[in-house]
């Protein structure tokens, strides 16, 4: 039987997260500056970063794990594939069903997205070297 977390660990978890969602929240303008520049939406963003040029992906997987139904999953799809940025493949060993992959072009917008999406906030970069480490080592210990 897995145990619960005591009330003032779950407060202090709490406090940790709204901290944590308040900062991200509140550096939202500079993710959507990258989106803008690179014509993306949010969406766009996910599918990116979701999707590989090796190792397709079936449309049901991708809705899965974007949280929308199938014929929103396709319609991220139709975008990026008709700038060029993905691609349906048909699966081997049977052509009913396509894979969705991303394409070279697809894969220099992910690169790119990740390097500016990476690029920490100026805030960030105001904390001491010693507050950054423990952050560091903080969230090191969270799953991926």
């Amino acid at each position: 039987m897995a145990t619960r977390p005591s009330d003032s660990k779950r407060a202090l978890a709490a406090d940790v997260w709204r901290r944590l969602f308040d900062f991200f929240i509140s550096t939202s303008q500079q993710r959507q500056r990258v989106l803008a520049e690179l014509d993306l939406t949010p969406n766009d963003s996910r599918a990116l970063h979701t999707l590989d040029p090796r190792e397709g992906r079936t449309m049901g997987s991708l809705a899965d794990e974007w949280g929308c139904d199938a014929s929103n999953a396709t319609w991220i799809v139709d975008r990026l594939e008709a700038r060029g940025l993905a691609e349906r493949r048909a699966r081997a060993g049977d052509r009913r069903v396509k894979l969705v992959v991303l394409t070279a072009t697809g894969v220099k917008t992910r690169d790119k997205l990740r390097e500016a999406m990476y690029e920490p906030p100026p805030e960030l970069l105001a904390l001491p070297s010693t507050t950054l480490q423990a952050l560091k080592a903080a969230s090191a210990k969270l799953p991926q």
